[in-house]
């Protein structure tokens, strides 16, 4: 193309001609290439975000005991129903007793335990289906942290007109 160009004389003008047609173009339609690049920029100002946030490994004995508390529910439920076929196989008798004991339970309360579970259960789950990524957490960074950004550029967000005009506003652009 470039050869044939030069050849019939008309370069530069198909040049001008296929740029203006990109900026045309581009104002219907969206740039992918562009488009790409700044979800990939955000996505590792995310992933950067989050990597800050699991970096501290100095956690105390109280976080790490809650945590373990946290762990504790699902094997309980699942070794207490196994334990409850070994207890059944090794002791029918004393099974029969304690399982004639739990009709004398009230429905209500067979209602609350099932809430609890399920609200348990089905907070986690809700939480895991929402998405891969937790929560968008906003963290402040220091004044004096070398690495922190000191401006954004407003090109940063070709896709929200919203950020860039407020990005160019605050006197922040590169």
């Amino acid at each position: 193309m470039g050869l044939i160009s030069r050849w019939l004389g008309f370069g530069d003008a198909a040049q001008s001609v296929g740029g203006a047609v990109e900026a045309v173009a581009e104002v219907f339609t969206v740039n992918k290439t562009k488009e790409e690049l700044a979800v990939r920029a955000q996505a590792m100002a995310s992933l950067g975000q989050f990597g800050m946030e699991f970096s501290n490994a100095n956690t105390g004995w109280f976080n790490r005991f809650i945590n373990g508390i946290n762990r504790l529910p699902r094997p309980i439920m699942a070794l207490g129903t196994v334990g409850l076929f070994v207890f059944a196989m090794a002791d029918p008798e004393g099974f029969a007793t304690r399982m004639k004991g739990l009709a004398y339970v009230p429905d209500p309360l067979w209602w609350l335990l099932g809430a609890v579970v399920s609200f348990y259960f089905g907070a986690r789950e809700l939480h895991y289906a929402r998405g891969t990524a937790p929560p968008l957490m906003v963290t402040t960074i220091p004044a004096n942290d070398p690495t922190a950004p000191t401006k954004v550029a407003a090109a940063a967000f070709p896709e929200n007109a919203a950020l860039s005009e407020w990005a160019a506003l605050n006197n922040q652009a590169v």
